[in-house]
C-alpha cells in the first residue's frame, strides 16, 4: 500500500512539474504577456470609444467583404494585397499577424487610416513598425500625401499605424494612448516626399 501511494504522489508531482514548465515565455522572460485585449477590433474600439463627439468623423472599417460603417472592422489577414495597399502593411509582414482591424476616413483615406495588427509570438514590434513606415513611403500617393504617421505599441501583442492629417493623427495618439492599456509611442514622424 505504500509502494501505491508513493508511486501515486510521484505521479501527481510529475504532472504538476509539467504544468509549471508550460508557463508563457513572457513569465520565463520571453515573448509578449498575454493581452488584457481579445481582438484588434476591441483594440480599436476603446480607441474610439475614448473619442469626444467633436473629435468624431466619418470611419468605415473591415475589408473590401467585411465593411462596417461608422465603426472599426475586422479584417481578414489572408488578403495580404489588400492589406498592402488599403493599410500600408508590407505584404511581407502579413505572415507576422494572427489578427488585424482597421478604420479609415470615409472620404479619402489619406486623410486618416488607422489599423490594429495582433502580432504573432517573437515577432519584434520595432521591426514591423519600421516595415510599415518602409512602405507606406513608397506608396505612390494620389489625392495628396498624409502629413503624419504613428505606430503604437499596445502591451507587447498589439501595434497601432495610422498616417493622415496633422490634426486627425494627434487626437488619435493622445486618445489611444489614454485608453489603452500598456500603449507607448513606438514612431510619430511627418511623412514627406523622401523620408520621414
Amino acid at each position: 500500500m505504500k509502494k501505491m501511494f508513493i508511486c501515486l504522489v510521484g505521479m501527481v508531482m510529475a504532472i504538476s512539474l509539467a504544468g509549471c514548465g508550460g508557463q508563457s515565455d513572457a513569465q520565463n522572460g520571453g515573448s509578449a504577456p498575454d493581452s488584457s485585449y481579445t481582438s484588434a477590433v476591441q483594440v480599436l474600439e476603446t480607441v474610439i470609444d475614448a473619442y469626444t463627439e467633436e473629435q468624431k468623423f466619418p470611419i468605415g472599417g473591415g475589408d473590401s467583404e467585411n465593411l462596417t460603417s461608422e465603426a472599426p472592422g475586422a479584417f481578414d489577414i489572408s488578403k495580404t494585397e489588400e492589406l498592402d495597399m488599403t493599410l500600408g502593411l508590407p505584404e511581407s509582414e502579413a505572415a507576422n499577424i494572427d489578427d488585424a482591424a482597421s478604420m479609415v476616413h470615409m472620404m479619402n483615406a489619406n486623410t486618416f487610416t488607422g489599423a490594429a495588427y495582433r502580432l504573432k509570438s517573437g515577432v519584434q514590434v520595432e521591426e514591423f513598425s519600421e516595415a510599415v513606415k518602409e512602405n507606406v513611403l513608397a506608396k505612390q500617393w494620389m489625392c495628396g500625401m498624409p502629413d503624419t504617421m504613428v505606430v503604437i505599441d499596445v502591451d507587447g501583442q498589439y501595434v497601432l499605424t495610422a498616417y493622415g492629417a496633422d490634426e486627425l493623427i494627434e487626437t488619435f495618439k493622445t486618445n489611444a494612448l489614454s485608453a489603452l492599456d500598456g500603449a507607448k509611442v513606438v514612431l510619430d514622424a511627418p511623412v514627406v516626399e523622401n523620408g520621414f
